[in-house]
């Protein structure tokens, strides 16, 4: 290992706190790649009224269109996660967004159904790979100081994607209808590639490819007790997280529509209200993390998810529900802040992408049946009762942070 080489990783290794521009960039291209997959998400979501009036297609065969894209995003998710540990970061991340950029595209082109799902489970593919590679990229670029932090920074690019498909919708399917949105949803997919641009691999990850070490080893997650029960401890965190947000974000706006007649742009605007609450409590969580531990953070939010969660689907008042959609959104998603830091932590630099990817994936899919599950007691109880009953998940997610998963605050990546 020549000099240069040998005083970079001491610099690693004892904790060099410096921010320079290269933290930046791998901050900007990994939170502008994690927005393609909140962008993506309420893309097809507010387009799809229009997809099935396009095609003539019941809401079944609708719903199919969601489910094989999560399973893309899945696949996508796990595969891309360990060929980034074999190949490289920076390298396959620009793979992901190419192949989401392509496909997506080619969904506005779609003659039929069939074609639609088959570009759409493609396009999941390559946006599955976003968040563990990007995540993994900025937690071994940054400082360990500021690690929860700008992980945290990441984890926001989703809700922008969110809004940015608002605005999409809003203002260009009533002109070109849902192929235009979907045209337009490449555009930032080209920001995140040119973002990508001389962008170069964590030093962390160079060393190990110079030592001939960038091995595929997805056997790490289990390759004793003690990580095998942080693997699991991990999942069902990873899991609870997914399915409270997608069980609450897909069922909310019908609840509030056929429980209490609300209109439409109230609807959008506890939308804005509880992202807005998503946001900062995203923000304040990475900070939180990094000033008090990652295991005290979760407790406090997880708690604290619970205890909102079930007062807020009690309320039959839209005000009380604007005012607390802040609140819920603050602690019901503010603890991604922490996932990116917390997953990295736990595993050697070798099978950090793997375990980044596969570990939330796995979480992401639980998460599709959150909507089946909830739907289904909906049937028997009112829907906000079927809601209020998620507030007992996060208990379970505690348990899994008391039992299974240790302390990581200022550790050493390895």
């Amino acid at each position: 290992m020549d000099t240069i080489t040998r005083k970079n990783t001491a610099a690693v290794q004892t904790g060099n706190e410096k921010i320079t521009g290269y933290h930046w960039k791998t901050l900007w291209a990994s939170t502008v790649g994690y927005a393609m997959d909140g962008l993506d998400m309420m893309i097809l979501a507010f387009t799809m009224p229009l997809i099935i009036a396009y095609f003539g297609i019941n809401a079944a065969q609708a719903g199919s269109i969601s489910t094989i894209t999560l399973l893309g995003s899945v696949l996508g998710g796990i595969v891309f996660g360990i060929l980034a540990d074999k190949y490289g970061r920076v390298r396959v991340f620009t793979w992901t967004i190419l192949i989401f950029s392509v496909f997506t595209a080619l969904c506005a082109i779609s003659p039929n159904l069939t074609t639609l799902s088959i570009f759409r489970f493609l396009a999941g593919l390559g946006l599955g790979g976003e968040f563990g590679i990007g995540m993994t990229l900025v937690s071994e670029a940054w400082p360990k100081k500021y690690r929860s932090r700008a992980t945290a920074v990441v984890a926001t690019g989703f809700q922008f994607g969110i809004v940015l498909a608002t605005l999409a919708v809003l203002f260009i399917a009533p002109t070109f209808g849902w192929q235009g949105v979907f045209i337009a949803g490449v555009l930032p997919a080209f920001l995140a590639f040119w973002s990508r641009k001389n962008l170069k691999e964590p030093e962390i990850w160079q060393n190990l490819k110079n030592e001939n070490k960038n091995k595929i080893a997805v056997g790490q997650l289990f390759n004793s007790s003690k990580t095998t029960k942080i693997t699991i401890g991990l999942i069902i965190a990873t899991s609870v997280q997914n399915f409270g947000f997608y069980g609450i974000m897909t069922w909310m706006p019908t609840m509030l529509a056929t429980e209490l007649g609300v209109t439409f742009n109230k609807t959008t605007l506890w939308t804005v209200v509880t992202i807005a609450g998503m946001v900062i409590g995203i923000i304040v969580f990475g900070y939180l993390a990094d000033k008090i531990g990652r295991r005290p953070s979760y407790l406090i939010f997880l708690f604290a998810a619970a205890i909102i969660v079930w007062i807020y689907f009690q309320q039959t008042s839209m005000s009380m529900l604007l005012i607390l959609g802040g609140l819920l959104g603050f602690f019901v998603n503010g603890m991604m802040g922490g996932y990116g830091a917390l997953l990295a932590e736990h595993y050697p630099t070798e099978a950090r992408s793997s375990a980044e990817n596969i570990i939330f994936n796995i979480g992401r899919a639980v998460a599709g049946f959150a909507p089946v599950i909830i739907g289904y007691l909906s049937l028997e109880h009112s829907l906000s009762y079927a809601l209020s009953l998620i507030s007992g998940i996060y208990i379970l997610s505690a348990l899994a942070f008391i039992f299974l998963i240790p302390e990581t605050k200022g550790k050493e990546l390895t």
